[in-house]
């Protein structure tokens, strides 16, 4: 009977691990999720059996994340902000890829596939860690939170056409061609903007005829589950399909009430086991075994990031101490990379060592991101309130 329950006593001890390390974080003054992650990594040291449950949960956590970070966005600045995280996106891509491929194409001259896949994985970024040390500094609807959401999302799309790009180089029979890749992310596009538009015209419709205040949160969550399972079926991230879903409702008489229940919900449970569950899935031993190429691979990708996603927050106008917060909050990188690694070693493009290295990169890109980003906003508190006040 008790090995049914399991997962009640794995569920004890990470959200458990969660709580300490959240405190203990935050009375060293750093983010709350730095603590959670670090808890991960020393729980993913002992073995808790079977963790599929933990898992559905942290992927439910990272839905709800993103779909808050959605429902906190103002859409006229987000529209706003298009030209920006645009070009932030290029830099993000092209940089970290460049600089990636040129290091491991040095490094390794004989095996073209290696570098070309090193430098694709060097693209993606995971904001979830971002945008939870934003939220928690109140920085997220600055016009640097706002472009880097935006940023991302581009990323995301940017880098899932350049993964097809280099499957199909690499090994053409493998994988889907490029031009049903592009057509699913206008699909799941052209989705989007018809749920939006028929949304706001139904929330509008609705109002004063119908008492939707007990079930909007119920409704709203459903949304989320099901706009995250179309972008994931479609090719794009299911974090990409939860953020637009949160954005419909953010043009919604209910934004408010849909932000306060589902942040109750996610910040109870759902988000703090996802923030373990990322350190627990950091395998310390395959990390340490690559720490010569995991290194190279590390500043390469960080640098790349900063400078190509700063250079394009300059480039629109930004400061530079805006550029850097942008170029920061665009570092990490989690799953993300560590799938298309995974798919690299399926494929036979590279080995077992260079997805040490990817592990590598996303325990040290996750632990430094929200010191960074403290850093980097550490003086911008006061000019921010002092703005908002104005």
């Amino acid at each position: 009977m008790h090995s049914n329950l399991d997962f009640l006593v794995q569920l004890c001890i990470i959200l458990a691990a969660a709580t300490f390390g959240g405190y203990v974080s935050k009375k060293l003054g750093q983010p709350a999720v730095l603590g959670q992650i670090i808890v991960g990594i020393v729980l993913g040291l002992f073995s808790l059996g079977e963790l599929r449950f933990i898992d559905n949960i942290a992927q439910i956590g990272v839905i709800f994340l993103m779909f808050i970070a959605g429902l906190e966005t103002d859409v006229k600045e987000l529209i706003d902000s298009g030209k920006s995280s645009s070009m932030i996106a290029l830099g993000g891509v092209l940089m970290p890829g460049l600089l990636v491929f040129g290091g491991m194409y040095l490094l390794r001259p004989d095996d073209i596939g290696i570098a070309l896949f090193m430098g694709v994985i060097s693209t993606a970024t995971s904001v979830s860690i971002s945008v939870q040390t934003l939220r928690e500094m109140n920085q997220l609807r600055t016009k640097q939170g706002i472009s880097i959401l935006g940023a991302a999302i581009i990323d995301d799309i940017a880098g899932i056409i350049l993964l097809t790009f280099v499957v199909a180089a690499v090994q053409p029979q493998e994988g889907m061609s490029i031009g049903s890749t592009l057509l699913n992310i206008g699909l799941f596009f052209g989705i989007a903007a018809l749920a939006g538009y028929g949304l706001t015209k139904l929330s509008r419709y609705c109002m004063g005829r119908f008492n939707l205040e007990s079930k909007i949160v119920t409704y709203a969550i459903i949304v989320c589950f099901a706009l995250a399972f179309l972008s994931e079926e479609l090719g794009v991230a299911a974090i990409t399909g939860s953020y637009f879903a949160g954005v419909m409702f953010s043009m919604t008489p209910h934004r408010h009430k849909v932000s306060h229940e589902v942040n109750k919900i996610a910040t109870v449970l759902f988000t703090p086991v996802f923030f373990v569950s990322i350190g627990m899935g950091v395998d310390l031993k395959a990390a340490s075994s690559a720490i010569g190429i995991g290194s190279i691979f590390i500043v390469l990708a960080v640098l790349g990031k900063l400078i190509g996603c700063g250079f394009g927050a300059k480039m629109s106008g930004f400061s530079t101490k805006e550029a850097i917060q942008v170029g920061v909050g665009m570092i990490p990188r989690a799953e993300v990379a560590i799938i298309i690694a995974t798919l690299g070693v399926k494929m036979n493009v590279i080995g077992d060592k260079e997805l040490a290295a990817v592990i590598l990169m996303v325990l040290v890109t996750t632990i430094l991101t929200p010191t960074l980003l403290k850093l980097a906003f550490s003086e911008k508190k006061v000019k921010t309130k002092a703005k908002l006040s104005a």
